[in-house]
């Protein structure tokens, strides 16, 4: 632990491969160091290991690493890119916290936790795919992402805790998967370009601040069947159904011989 903490003035420094582990924060606050290369056979970083390294823009993780600490990056200002090795079975409070150049990130389908503020403040951060295996996104997970256009929910996740992607002020689209049950307070509060949010099932229980300061001409889109939607509002903002009808196969009708008419008597609605 802390092996090389504040050694402001080192640059570079080679790991050896007989190291397997990187202890508590051995190298927070290295702030001259640009890069580094971890070993194959290294299988955790535990927390705090770089936070602070403010020049470190380049860091090669190897696909033996399964664990990865709290704050282990945390104020990274210029990492622009980090690979995470599909074995890495959760992300973190604070892991990401404050890397403003990070650009964008994949989650691999090992990981099944994102922690609370885990990509907080990352305000260059545009894209990022969440592999399928990720089950809960905890509060602030990713607040005030403001470059994030848009993000894939997998059908894994269960629920969106508190300020998840509050202040992610360039959000304009959002798909919330069937699979979602609850959506806590501020989840979305000032997401001041989502102009759209799909619903794949029935309306989760969802905290009335939930939707806070968006756009008043922002459209939730249900299917025709979904219960718990209100119209013409819900949450306070307008809705629209989506499959308004039920589509009908050619199976529905194959033998069908007798002659007779069908008559289909269905209301369509916006």
């Amino acid at each position: 632990n802390e092996a090389f903490v504040a050694c402001y003035s080192l640059a570079s420094i080679t790991i050896p491969d007989s190291v397997t582990s990187i202890g508590n924060r051995a190298f927070n606050s290295c702030s001259s160091l640009t890069s580094i290369d971890i070993p194959d056979g290294v299988t955790s970083i535990e927390p705090a290991t770089f936070a602070f390294c403010l020049s470190l823009n380049s860091i090669t993780i190897p696909d033996s690493v399964t664990s990865i600490g709290h704050n282990a990056f945390n104020s990274c200002n210029n990492l622009t890119s980090i690979n995470i090795p599909d074995g890495v079975d959760s992300i973190r409070g604070y892991t990401f916290y404050k890397c403003w150049s990070l650009t964008s990130i994949e989650i691999p389908d090992s990981v099944t936790f994102i922690g609370n503020d885990a990509f907080r403040e990352c305000t260059s951060l545009t894209s990022i795919t969440i592999g399928d295996g990720v089950t809960s996104i905890a509060s602030s997970a990713f607040y005030d992402c403001s470059s994030l256009t848009s993000i894939n929910i997998p059908d894994s996740v269960t629920e969106l805790r508190s300020g998840t992607f509050e202040n992610c002020t360039s959000l304009t689209i959002i798909t919330i998967p069937d699979s979602v049950t609850s959506i806590e307070g501020y989840a979305f509060n000032n997401c001041t370009s989502l102009t759209s949010i799909t619903f794949d099932g029935d309306a989760p229980t969802t905290s009335i601040t939930a939707f806070l300061n968006i756009p008043s001409n922002a459209i939730v889109s249900h299917r025709y069947d979904a219960a718990g939607f209100t119209s013409p509002t819900w949450q306070g903002l307008n809705t629209s159904i989506i499959n308004s009808l039920p589509v009908l196969d050619l199976e529905t009708f194959y033998e069908s011989n007798s002659g007779e008419s069908i008559t289909i008597d269905a209301t369509a609605s916006d």
